[in-house]
């Protein structure tokens, strides 16, 4: 069986999909406290998988799960993502990032599991010395969310080198876009992404969509980023781990689409998909935004055979069937 921590998540839940349509049977563990037990259900549905609630910051916790199954490997997603949380409360992502991940780690030595792949991220980075990415740039977070990140990889060196657990750490940028068949999708309690809070802000009445500059040296003056489909991702993570099985090697893969959309073109493609005009307003600079972020997933394309498929109008697409099921939950009409 694959241990797929915080499948009850975003990127997670598309990642067990994926590995289910492809006759894997999983085991789910989270803590449900970001994630959502409706999705957990909606994985239920399309085959073999079970459902271990509890949280990585207690040992016990995660033993019991590998007492209690047997295990081939792990991909792990648990985690906080918020940058801003994590500057105002680094301690809650030191506990849960580093020390959740240590006690995973640990947990798996101790049951001879030796294989994992990592939820890892381009804010490792930290400010761009040059684009586009690739894995050689310099690792220099500027927020403690990219250092958590960043602790783990040097964690998972560690590891390979004392026990021979393996791992791929894949670093991707912005994750974009939901399931085509709307079972499961972004679903953040405090959402801080481009594309969901430009819908958000056609699906809630008198909510102006804001862009936070339009002075940047770019072609139209506003950040340019890259938006990868999050079920193209989900398909890396299951290709990363066939490849871990089939080499025993450890590496690292930059995720993304190699090309990147500024602000205003992705609010313009929302416009072209909404078919509608969306309210917005321009407003000064937040500090730390770069300019330019985008991808050289040149290495996953050449080993891991993997390259993005899905479009950044798809993306979209999917993400605004996805709100509208949501917003009709919140309204008080059933699950479907």
């Amino acid at each position: 069986m694959i241990l797929i921590t915080g499948a009850a998540g975003y990127i997670g839940s598309h990642t067990a999909i994926n590995f289910i349509q492809n006759g894997c049977d999983i085991v789910i563990f989270d803590n449900l406290e970001v994630g959502h037990i409706e999705i957990v259900n909606e994985l239920k549905k399309l085959g073999n998988v079970e459902f271990e609630q509890g949280d990585l910051r207690n040992l016990e916790d995660i033993n019991r799960v590998f007492d209690k199954y047997s295990i081939d490997g792990v991909i792990h997603f648990a985690a906080f993502a918020l940058v801003g949380e994590s500057v105002t409360n680094p301690s809650k992502y030191y506990r849960n990032n580093v020390y959740g991940t240590l006690n995973l780690l640990d947990a798996m030595v101790a049951h001879d599991v030796k294989k994992i792949v990592f939820s890892s991220t381009c804010a490792t980075y930290g400010e761009p010395k040059y684009t586009p990415i690739d894995e050689e740039h310099p690792q220099s977070p500027i927020n403690p969310y990219g250092n958590s990140k960043l602790c783990v990889e040097y964690m998972l060196k560690d590891y390979d080198t004392a026990y021979g657990l393996k791992s791929i750490r894949l670093r991707y940028f912005n994750v974009a876009g939901c399931d085509e068949q709307t079972r499961v999708g972004e679903w953040h309690d405090t959402e801080t992404h481009l594309i969901p809070n430009i819908l958000k802000s056609v699906c809630e009445e008198n909510k102006t969509f804001k862009i936070f500059g339009d002075d940047y040296d770019t072609p139209d003056g506003t950040c340019i980023r890259d938006y990868v489909n999050v079920e193209d991702l989900a398909q890396a993570h299951r290709l990363a781990y066939l490849y871990l099985c089939e080499n025993n090697k450890s590496d690292v893969f930059n995720l993304g689409t190699e090309q990147g959309d500024s602000v205003k073109e992705v609010f313009n493609t929302c416009e072209k998909v909404l078919n509608k005009k969306i309210s917005v307003e321009t407003v000064e600079r937040r500090a730390g935004d770069p300019a330019k972020l985008y991808a050289d997933a040149t290495k996953a394309k050449s080993i891991l055979k993997w390259s993005p498929e899905r479009t950044l109008e798809k993306s979209i697409t999917t993400a605004y069937n996805w709100e509208r099921k949501l917003n009709k939950m919140k309204a008080g009409k059933q699950w479907q």
